[in-house]
C-alpha cells in the first residue's frame, strides 16, 4: 500500500485560512495536512471544513497527497470533520493524540460505516496517526497494527511528547532520540512509513539541515513541515541523490545478471550483494521514480 504514497514532506496548513489554503497549492510539499485541530480556533471549524471541501475541486493539486488532520475522538468534532470530508479529492486522515491501537481501530470503523453509507469501497481513505504521548510511544507497535488496510504512516510530534513526559528539549535531541527510535522501528515493523517530527527553530536551515541528516539516518521516510521555506532541504536529503541512483541501478542490474547467468549472489569488488542490499536498491529506485513522477506535475 505505502508503495503508491510520497512522503518525503507533510506541511500543516491552516484550513480556516484561505490566503494560507491557496498558497498551499502552489508549494512543492508531498503532503498537505490540512488542520481541523490545533491551528483552528473552535468557532471556525465548520468554516475550515467548508474550505476544505471546496480547495479539493482546485485543479493544481495533482501530484499531491491531502490527509486533513481532523479532531480528536474526545472533541465533539471528530463525527463532523470525517462525514463531511470522505470526498473525492481527500486521500486520508492524519489522526492527532493516538494514545492506542483502539483510538486507530475506532477512528477506522467509523471510516468503514461511513464509506459503506456513500458507496466508497472499504479502505477507500487512509489513515496517519500522531504520536505525541507517552502513551503513544508506549504502545506504538499497537498503534502501527491496530487499521492494517487503512494505516499509511506514524507521525511524530515533538512539542505536546516533551511537554507529556515533564522532558525539555536540548540541542543534542536526547530528550527525543528514544521516542524517534520507537516510532522507526514499529513503523517499519508494520509496513508502514515513519514520518519525523516538524523543526521547531523555523528560522535555523541550518540546523534544520542536521536534524533531516539524523532522521533518514535514524530511518525516518520524511519530516513534517511549518515553514514552506523548509522543503528544498527536506526534499534534498529525503531524495535519492544522483549517485544513490547509479549505485541502486548497478546493484539490482548484477543481481537480475547472477540470476539468468544461475549464480547464487552477485559479486562487486569483491564483495556479496546479498538480499538485504539488492530490497534496499529497489527502495531508493522504487522513490526515484515516484519522484520523477511528480516532479513533471509540479
Amino acid at each position: 500500500m505505502i508503495d503508491n504514497y510520497l512522503m518525503r514532506s507533510l506541511m500543516y496548513v491552516p484550513s480556516h485560512n484561505n490566503k494560507l489554503l491557496d498558497s498551499s497549492a502552489r508549494r512543492d510539499a508531498d503532503v498537505l495536512l490540512l488542520d481541523l485541530e490545533d491551528s483552528v480556533p473552535v468557532f471556525d471549524k465548520q468554516l475550515a471544513r467548508d474550505n476544505i471541501k471546496a480547495f479539493v475541486q482546485r485543479d493544481d493539486l495533482k501530484g499531491k497527497l491531502i490527509f486533513p488532520r481532523v479532531n480528536d475522538r474526545e472533541s465533539g468534532e471528530l463525527l463532523k470533520d470525517l462525514t463531511q470530508l470522505t470526498i473525492e479529492g481527500i486521500d486520508g486522515f492524519l489522526y492527532p493524540k493516538s494514545t492506542k491501537g483502539e483510538d486507530i481501530y475506532f477512528v477506522g470503523k467509523l471510516l468503514e460505516t461511513i464509506e459503506y453509507e456513500k458507496h466508497f469501497p472499504v479502505g477507500t481513505f487512509k489513515l496517519m496517526a500522531l504520536i505525541e504521548t507517552a502513551g503513544a510511544i508506549v504502545n506504538i507497535k499497537d498503534i502501527c497494527e491496530a487499521c492494517p488496510n487503512r494505516m499509511v504512516a506514524v507521525v511524530f510530534g515533538c512539542e505536546d511528547y516533551v511537554t507529556n513526559i515533564h522532558g525539555k528539549h536540548d540541542d543534542e535531541g536526547k530528550s527525543i532520540f528514544y521516542a524517534r527510535n520507537a516510532i522507526v522501528n514499529a513503523a517499519r515493523y508494520a509496513g508502514i512509513v515513519p514520518i519525523d517530527t516538524v523543526h521547531i527553530k523555523v528560522h535555523d536551515l541550518e540546523d534544520l539541515e542536521k536534524e533531516v541528516i539524523l532522521g533518514k539516518k535514524l530511518g525516518f521516510e520524511g519530516m513534517s513541515v511549518l515553514n514552506p521555506k523548509e522543503l528544498p532541504i527536506i526534499h534534498q536529503y529525503y531524495s535519492p541523490s544522483e549517485e544513490e541512483v547509479a549505485w541502486a541501478t548497478e546493484m539490482v542490474e548484477l543481481a537480475e545478471e547472477a540470476v539468468r547467468e544461475g549464480k547464487g549472489v552477485a559479486v562487486k569488488d569483491n564483495k556479496f550483494i546479498g538480499p538485504p542490499m539488492v530490497k534496499m536498491a529497489k527502495n531508493i529506485l522504487a522513490k526515484h521514480n515516484k519522484i520523477q513522477w511528480k516532479t513533471p506535475q509540479e
